[in-house]
């Protein structure tokens, strides 16, 4: 799998690096970009698969990093994460506010959909590791809700038809020592099928 390659667009996060590394364990190549690289050259590298990273800013800030809208386009595999998902989220033309009630730190006991790709293989309750006051207060067209906690309606959000995924929690911690989260094996598996399809 060397020669494919998923980018990991930072925003900002403390953990870029370790969210890249977890992709690596996959068994894929994977580089980490700033969010300003031009869609170009993003298309040029022609990734398997494209991460958002998160970041301590709000997304309905003016002054916060966005993406181009034209990387929803380029027809392949995106995850959110923490900012991202809310990123991906408000970009989509979904809503996202703040509220001290919906404010999670540290391990969040998270209900998952099993169903869904990315919790393929994970119970349907667990710890998560969460880190935002704000959160995601309605959808986009097109998603459906894949886990949430007690403080968090929209803790993972998911268009599986245009394989676009966001969860707010942080999935680069590992729940198992020895193991990665399994979420990104689901995103990488995602991204290959998709691949091998086009």
């Amino acid at each position: 799998m060397k020669n494919q390659l998923v980018i990991v667009l930072d925003f900002g996060g403390q953990y870029n690096q370790l969210i890249a590394r977890r992709v690596r364990e996959c068994g894929v190549y994977c580089e980490v970009m700033r969010y300003t690289t031009p869609i170009a050259e993003l298309a040029a590298r022609n990734p398997v698969g494209i991460i958002f990273t998160g970041g301590p800013n709000s997304v309905y800030d003016p002054k916060s990093p966005h993406v181009d809208p034209a990387i929803f386009e380029l027809g392949i595999p995106i995850l959110g994460i923490c900012y991202g998902c809310q990123l991906m989220a408000y970009t989509l033309g979904g809503t996202v506010a703040s509220s001290e009630e919906t404010r999670e730190y540290g391990k969040t006991l998270t209900e998952y959909q099993t169903e869904s790709l990315l919790f393929t293989g994970l119970p349907k309750e667990a710890i998560s590791w969460m880190s935002h006051t704000d959160y995601i207060q309605k959808l986009p067209e097109g998603f459906s809700i894949t886990a949430h906690s007690a403080g968090c309606p929209v803790a993972a959000m998911e268009y599986p038809e245009k394989k676009f995924y966001g969860v707010q929690f942080h999935p680069e911690f590992k729940s198992r020592p020895t193991k990665p989260h399994p979420l990104f094996a689901g995103l990488v598996k995602a991204a290959l099928d998709h691949q091998q399809a086009r």
